[in-house]
């Protein structure tokens, strides 16, 4: 009897399991969501966080709430994520930086962008833009990689500080250019593409939405973009692929993360929602304003793509030996 009993009581409880796990997807969310973004407010990472929430959150018929916490290199906020509950009540605005590039430069991360997180999709990528000041006799690549040469450690680059997604990058072209630049460190992109407008800097990796004012002043010269394809924003700009570097490419990129064991059921829904959103032609006018390039992968893409940006950003950190503390 105690045997028939509990076999009851095992099929009893695989019904309610197989019950359960559609029903609590079918009923997420129920409440509102909080949606970090580990960067202080009015960045291009809070402005992309904030157009999605808005069109996700109606389609789902809940509030998304965007949560800015930032600080210690966007640690803090990634952080807070890899260990929030995993019930999809709390996901993460990733980024390159602190999912990619601080495991290379980083010796201990409070997270680990593999094991505590789970990739949900690509919503935007945007490339690495090299500009220079007008005044410089350069009018292509080309032309600026061998005044670099003819002038050896007569130039410098200016960054968003050591470790930072634009040193690295400049440390990878400069050595795939042959080239030695002294590094001038700042405290954000403001600052360093001030200095080059000024003319005290030579060079900088910047982010579109920085440099384009400039660019279509006239005050700075673009020479080559980073990604793969040429920017639909900037089209007459080459890649670097293009200029001579076949094997030269990076994005920074933008993406929706959650905690780890989030119910696959849960990251399935997000994953359809977002991807639904990014989409429509409304969003991709506001991405673009924002000099950015909607994606919309699946988790195994986006997750397979982290693994390889996180590997390429460690070997270019240690050749370079750039560590931060």
């Amino acid at each position: 009897m105690s045997m028939t009993w509990q076999r009851a009581a095992l099929v009893l409880a695989l019904v309610v399991q197989c019950l359960a796990g559609p029903a609590f997807a079918d009923d997420y969310p129920s409440r509102p969501i909080r949606y970090v973004v580990p960067y202080a407010p009015g960045g291009g990472a809070d402005a992309v966080a904030r157009i999605l929430a808005r069109r996700v959150g109606d389609s789902l018929g809940q509030s998304i709430v965007v949560e800015n916490k930032g600080g210690a290199g966007s640690i803090l906020g990634t952080d807070l994520v890899a260990k929030a509950a995993p019930d999809g009540y709390t996901m993460l605005l990733g980024q390159s930086g602190p999912i990619s590039i601080n495991p290379a430069v980083y010796k201990n991360l409070p997270y680990d962008p593999i094991k505590d997180f789970i990739p949900v999709t690509m919503t935007n990528s945007y490339p690495y833009v090299l500009v220079i000041n007008s005044k410089l006799p350069a009018n292509s690549l080309k032309e600026f990689v061998a005044l670099g040469k003819s002038k050896p450690d007569s130039m410098n680059y200016g960054t968003t500080g050591v470790g930072a997604a634009n040193h690295l990058m400049s440390e990878l072209f400069n050595s795939k250019a042959g080239l030695k630049m002294t590094h001038i460190p700042y405290r954000g992109t403001a600052l360093a593409v001030a200095d080059l407008v000024a003319g005290q800097v030579t060079m900088v990796f910047g982010d579109p939405v920085s440099v384009l004012p400039h660019i279509r002043s006239g005050t700075l010269r673009a020479l080559a973009v980073s990604s793969p394809q040429r920017s639909s924003i900037m089209p007459d700009v080459p890649t670097l692929m293009e200029s001579g570097y076949p094997d030269l490419e990076a994005v920074a990129w933008h993406g929706l993360m959650v905690p780890a064991r989030t119910p696959p059921e849960i990251v399935k829904k997000l994953n359809a929602e977002f991807v639904k959103a990014l989409r429509e032609p409304e969003i991709k006018e506001l991405l673009s304003k924002q000099a950015m390039e909607p994606v919309g992968d699946t988790p195994a893409e986006f997750a397979a793509f982290i693994q390889k940006d996180i590997a390429t950003w460690k070997a270019v950190a240690a050749a370079a030996n750039v560590t931060v503390e």
